[in-house]
This record gives C-alpha cells, sequence and structure tokens, in this order.
C-alpha cells in the first residue's frame, strides 16, 4: 500500500507533509475518506434549482470531464507489476437482484441506474461523468470515479454543486435529480491522488421532480428579474398571428421565425433518406456506376431542342462556369440545336418547411416536490471485490471526448457501452501512480469516465455487480485513438470505503 498511516499521537511517519493536513483529511478509518458535500437539506435544494433552471440550461450546458489529456496522458498500457487480492472474493447483491436469473437473453439492455454526474470544477466549468445508481441500506449511494467528485486539476476539496441525473437525455430528469450529500473515497486518492483508488461512492439525498411545481404565464420583463425556477416554450402560431404580434409593441411575448431546415446530404441507407440529381458532365455520367448511392447514375440522359439563341447563351454561360452549366450542346447537320443534360444521384435527409413560433414565458411556483429515493426509483447494482481477471465484464458509460487524433465518434448524448474480459494490463502514469489497474480493451472516450464495469450482468433484470469504474483512456497500438480503458482493482480496502458509505443515511431535501 502506498497510504501513509497516521498513528494516535498524531505524529506524522513521513517527511515533508503537515500534520495538520493529514489528520483533516483522514477519518476514523486510514482507509476511508469522506467529505460534506451539501450539508443541509437548503444548500441541496439550491444545488437541485440551480440545475433545473431554465429548463434545464445548466444541464445542457456542462460539457464532458477533461481529467484526461489526449495527447499527453492517453498512453500505452504496460504488463508489469498487477493487482493483488488482499482479501476472499465477495459480492453483494443488486437491489431486486437478490436470486439469480434464469432467463438468457442476447440483445443488451441499458440498465436503468445508470446516468450522470454533473459538477462545477475549481474553474466554474460545468462538468458531466458516468455513474451509477448502488446498493446500500438506504438506497441513497452513487458509484462513480474518485476524479469525478475531487477536484485534482485545481487541487481543491470536492467538486461543487454536485448531483446524480440517472437516466438523464437532453436537459431531461425522468427520474429527479438527486443532489450529493457526502462522499467517500479512499485515503490515499484524497491525499495523494492515486488512481490506483479513483473510485468514489457518494450518499445522495432523496431526488428532486423537475416539474414538480405549478407554472404560470408571466410578462417578459418578470420573467427576467425572476431568480427562481422559470422555463420558455416555443407556441406554433399562424403566419397571420406572427405578423400581427411583430406590429404590436403591446406584446409581452417575444415573437420570431423559425425556418425550416434545409436538405442534408447522406447516403441511401439512412431512414427516411430521399433521392435527388446532381447534373454533371458527360465523361462524369458514363464513369458513374449503376445503382443505388452517391454518385451513381441517376436515370437516362435528357435532351432537349433549343433556338439558336438559347444554345449560343448556355455556350457563354459554360465558359464562364463550366461546373455550373456542364450540359453538352450540339447542333446537328441541319443546323438544329440541342442540349443534353446527365445526372448523378444525390441523397439526401429531407428537411422541414417554415414555421412560426412565439415564446410564452413560464415561472414555476413550489418546485420542491420530492422524487423519493434513488434506489426506490430506478434500483441499484450490486458490489463484488477480489474478482480475478479474465472474467467478462460489460462496462456503460457516456462517451463524447475526441480520440487523441481528434476523431469525435460520440456524442455523449446516449449512452454506450463494451462487453469482454478484463487483463492485467496497466496504464504506466507515474504522475498519477498507477500500478493496479485491470484493463478492457474498449474505444470509449471521456464522459464514460466514473460509468460502472459490471460483472454477472443480467440483461434480463438490468442488474449485475459493480467490480470497476472507468479512471483511465489509453491508446495500445499507437494509432491515435483509445482502444483500452482501465479501472482501478477493487479489493478489499475498495469493500470498506464502499461498506462505510452503504450504510449512511442522507434525507430528503423538502
Amino acid at each position: 500500500m502506498k497510504r501513509i498511516l497516521i498513528p494516535a499521537s498524531g505524529a506524522v511517519l513521513a517527511t515533508g507533509l503537515l500534520a495538520a493536513g493529514l489528520v483533516g483529511s483522514a477519518s476514523a478509518d486510514s482507509t476511508v475518506a469522506s467529505d460534506q458535500m451539501a450539508a443541509s437539506a437548503a444548500n441541496a435544494k439550491a444545488i437541485a434549482d440551480f440545475w433545473a433552471e431554465n429548463n434545464g440550461a445548466a444541464l445542457k450546458a456542462a460539457k464532458e470531464s477533461n481529467v484526461w489529456d489526449s495527447k499527453a496522458d492517453v498512453a500505452k498500457l504496460q504488463s508489469k507489476g498487477g493487482y493483488s487480492s488482499d482479501t476472499k472474493p465477495g459480492v453483494t447483491a443488486p437491489i431486486g437482484g437478490e436470486k439469480k436469473a434464469t432467463a438468457k437473453v442476447q440483445n443488451v439492455n441499458v440498465p436503468k441506474t445508470i446516468g450522470k454526474v454533473f459538477f462545477v470544477n475549481g474553474k466554474g466549468e460545468k462538468k458531466w461523468c458516468s455513474a451509477t445508481s448502488i446498493q446500500s441500506k438506504y438506497r441513497n449511494l452513487v458509484s462513480t470515479a474518485a476524479h469525478c467528485v475531487y477536484d485534482t486539476a485545481s487541487n481543491a476539496d470536492t467538486m461543487s454543486k454536485w448531483v446524480f441525473v440517472p437516466g438523464y437525455y437532453q436537459g431531461k430528469a425522468p427520474w429527479g435529480i438527486y443532489v450529493g450529500k457526502t462522499a467517500y473515497t479512499h485515503y490515499d486518492f484524497e491525499v495523494y491522488e492515486d488512481y490506483d483508488r479513483d473510485y468514489a461512492f457518494v450518499t445522495v439525498y432523496n431526488g428532486v421532480q423537475l416539474g414538480g411545481g405549478t407554472a404560470r404565464q408571466v410578462s417578459k420583463s418578470e420573467w427576467d428579474k425572476h431568480q427562481g425556477i422559470k422555463d420558455a416554450k416555443d407556441v406554433e402560431i399562424t403566419r397571420a398571428e406572427f405578423r400581427a404580434g411583430k406590429l404590436d409593441p403591446t406584446k409581452t411575448e417575444a415573437y420570431w421565425v423559425k425556418r425550416g431546415t434545409a436538405p442534408e446530404a447522406t447516403g441511401p441507407d439512412y431512414p427516411g433518406a430521399e433521392v435527388g440529381k446532381v447534373e454533371v458532365d458527360e465523361t462524369t455520367y458514363k464513369a458513374a456506376r449503376l445503382g443505388k448511392g452517391n454518385g451513381f447514375k441517376f436515370g437516362e440522359p435528357v435532351t432537349e431542342i433549343v433556338t439558336d439563341s438559347e444554345a449560343a447563351a448556355y455556350k457563354a454561360n459554360a465558359e464562364k462556369d463550366a461546373k455550373k452549366y456542364p450540359a453538352k450542346v450540339v447542333q446537328d447537320a441541319r443546323g438544329n440545336w440541342t442540349i443534353t443534360h446527365y445526372f448523378v444521384q444525390q441523397w439526401y435527409r429531407p428537411g422541414s418547411d417554415t414555421k412560426y413560433f412565439k415564446t410564452v414565458f413560464l415561472i414555476v411556483d413550489g418546485f420542491a416536490k420530492d422524487a423519493g429515493r434513488l434506489g426506490d426509483n430506478v434500483g441499484g447494482q450490486g458490489f463484488a471485490w477480489n474478482q480475478p481477471t479474465g472474467k467478462p465484464v460489460r462496462v456503460f458509460g457516456y462517451p463524447a471526448g475526441p480520440h487523441p487524433d481528434g476523431n469525435k465518434n460520440y456524442t455523449g448524448v446516449t449512452p454506450k457501452w463494451c462487453y469482454g474480459t478484463t487483463s492485467k494490463k496497466l496504464q504506466g502514469s507515474a504522475a498519477k501512480k498507477i500500478e493496479e489497474h485491470v484493463a478492457l480493451k474498449c474505444a470509449m472516450t471521456e464522459g464514460a469516465d466514473g460509468g460502472p464495469w459490471l460483472v454477472k450482468y443480467s440483461n434480463a433484470k438490468r442488474l449485475g455487480y459493480v467490480n470497476g469504474v472507468t479512471s483511465t483512456f489509453n491508446d495500445q497500438d499507437g494509432n491515435g485513438r483509445v482502444d483500452y480503458i482501465s479501472s482501478p482493482y477493487f479489493d478489499g480496502e475498495t469493500n470498506t470505503v464502499y461498506k462505510a458509505a452503504a450504510s449512511a443515511w442522507s434525507g430528503k431535501v423538502v
């Protein structure tokens, strides 16, 4: 262990560290560190309001965690060293998963327990990581990465305004917002930022339900002054109503036109795609293939008979811009002019028509509605420790960050998953003190950090056992793309931290 223990006398068995700082960080158990996040229900409600205001505007504005520098930190894994079990393997059953599932399902059902944790870091930036609800005595516990709880970049305490939103989707919180009360981590991470202990268990208050209050329509000026929960909705109107509203200065709503979207180029396999035609020259047309696809032939050439002046005008335009006027102009033996047009396919995602809207401004009174306990609403995964590697594991998360080479394959909007067997490959990072990670072949990027590694996952029940959390992202073959992720090894000390958190009560916000 790399931990420095503190004797009962308070003397520190190391040099270069302040005893007062260590004593202030450690709990009664030298393995467990705990810190208050939202110390009171009133504080928790203010945090929930912050994220819920303006129809979840702060939630929508948040970006994926960026603890890992895609060029400096995404490195090749090393196979030396490895973890060592410190006690016998053990498991804690998930909520609703006390009995083994008998159904075998081939497709992957995303667990209801996963979501995003949102927070404000030391720079004032709104960020998020992935996380899951996990089994606990009071059904109030979240599992994530420790670097999604502590602000290591600014060497600060816990992240500000920390909340968990299970099932989050584009500003919506279907089961409510759960404000963090107390964060439990390993002492080595809090004090030394040791990423071999990059895991955290956070107790949360009962959820606060978005839209739980009563909305009333107000004027734009009253809406601007209001400091509480408010919303603005777009209501479709007719063109005549739009014109009348624009001309009437007494109107309190803001009127504007929302123009339809233009068609977007795509491939023939896109759902609902429609084919259009693009005019090309004769050579390009003859080289095009038959079939279905962009650049393939679109029907037969179209020939039109034109007058002398029309032919002359077209030829003049073609001399100025051949790409815009690619048709073939020919005069036959009798002096008749023809213009032949050639077309290839271009597939489009259809656009939409122009529509008119007005804004209705709403203030939400009596917002604070209790959503109940986290585990009662979405369930909770089990917990496992000291498990051997080489066993199947399913990892879930919301990847969004770009690969080191700049490619951005994910959006972070919907959860993704990876499946495989774990190995003892390690991230060789002296700066982050990593010596005991396990790895999985997976291309997920930042935003997925904190997401659960589930063993014995049941598709039927959507439940398994948390046996790791995504901590690092690695480029094993050196091609500038993440191909392995890693997790701290969950051992007996991880179980000690988990048990301390799993027995802690949190309570209600209202």
